[in-house]
């Protein structure tokens, strides 16, 4: 079997692990009853399983909407297509008992829009096929979440992007909060393909973890309904694409990246703008798809493979590599990990496509063993 196939079934597998315990028990709603809450604070079980469903599906989302329809691969994708949209039942239904809290705390904002980028990036498998009871309880859910006030931050992304899946889902929408968040943000720009998290630079993740992919996507939804909005499109997407540079450049030749920043128990969730940018096919002209796939698969083999990151019963712990609880922040939960599946966005690309096609040494890979490798450079707007 070709090593390039072999990737692909390794991701899938990984992620097939690491969905299994949530959409399980999900779909036999005894998520709250079977999940554990590893964490600082006692607050965490009013938000953590809305945190499980939202971030695995964010980074589930592209493979279920256009993965494969053949073979065991179609059949599995089609499997887990069809336990995702029980699990939204499961989590948006008043009756259940897993129930989510979309309007008690601060925290459910931020994971309902997750879950709305869940629904953006899969619009036929987790939006269409729903039935319409569910549908109505999901826009109930999102809209639950308007009473509370983001922060001055990355969290008015969170707000625009609830705002953004109503719009296309046909339902009322505030055009407020979405142009706050796009405006505001082009004022926070630092350059280079650098967002500010607010008006200061923050040394950490966060450009990929929510605010290069949430404005992407964002931006190609609302394009067109202002003027104002299409005239940012071209620019944030180039700015996704040199921090997509950047990423790939951080990648050692042994599969790991710098422990630096916030959230590091968002583990390899940390390369979402390259995995996004690799699966829009807009990789800068520099870099070959196959060698961000081989340079993911090295960081992704790295961090599942360490002992620890799972517990027994299979639900993901605390940890950067393996199991750490003192990288989890007091935000930080067992469902918060589940942010670990934006890795994965490129399982949305056929298996032929160049992405999946081929070995090829990453940037990191050919600086230090001496081969050539372009020069970098900044991007000037």
């Amino acid at each position: 079997m070709p090593e390039a196939q072999e990737d692909r079934i390794y991701w899938i597998d990984t992620l097939s692990r690491i969905a299994q315990p949530v959409l399980y028990h999900l779909t036999n709603r005894q998520l709250k009853e079977k999940m554990p809450v590893e964490g600082k604070i006692d607050d965490r079980p009013m938000y953590t399983h809305l945190e499980a469903l939202a971030r695995l599906l964010t980074g589930m989302a592209p493979w279920l909407e256009t993965g494969s329809h053949e073979g065991e691969e179609g059949r599995l994708r089609q499997h887990y297509a069809d336990l995702a949209r029980q699990a939204i039942d499961a989590g948006t239904d008043p009756s259940s008992p897993d129930f989510m809290n979309f309007s008690e705390g601060y925290q459910p904002i931020v994971d309902a829009a997750f879950l709305a980028h869940a629904i953006l990036r899969a619009p036929k498998e987790l939006w269409e096929k729903l039935e319409p009871r569910v549908q109505q309880q999901v826009v109930a859910a999102l809209k639950a979440t308007r009473t509370r006030k983001p922060g001055f931050n990355n969290w008015l992304l969170f707000a625009a992007m609830i705002e953004t899946a109503l719009f296309r889902a046909g339902e009322e929408w505030d055009r407020m909060r979405v142009d706050y968040a796009i405006r505001q943000h082009e004022q926070w720009y630092k350059g280079d393909g650098i967002y500010g998290d607010g008006p200061e630079y923050h040394a950490d993740y966060y450009n990929s973890f929510v605010i290069q992919p949430m404005l992407v996507d964002i931006i190609e939804a609302v394009a067109n309904e202002e003027e104002a909005w299409g005239a940012l499109q071209e620019r944030i997407v180039k700015r996704a694409q040199r921090y997509a540079v950047q990423q790939e450049r951080l990648i050692s030749p042994e599969g790991t990246f710098p422990a630096h920043g916030r959230s590091l128990a968002y583990r390899f969730g940390a390369f979402q703008v390259l995995s996004q940018v690799a699966l829009r096919n807009e990789l800068d002209a520099t870099i070959e798809p196959a060698q961000v796939r081989c340079a993911l698969t090295a960081v992704i083999r790295r961090m599942i493979e360490a002992p620890g990151t799972f517990d027994e019963n299979g639900w993901l712990t605390i940890g950067f590599c393996g199991h750490q609880p003192e990288v989890g922040e007091t935000y930080i939960s067992t469902g918060s990990l589940y942010l670990c599946s934006a890795v994965f966005l490129p399982l949305g690309l056929s298996a032929s496509d160049p992405f999946w096609q081929g070995q090829a040494d990453w940037s990191g890979k050919k600086a230090w063993s001496g081969q050539g490798f372009p020069i970098d450079k900044a991007l000037k707007d």
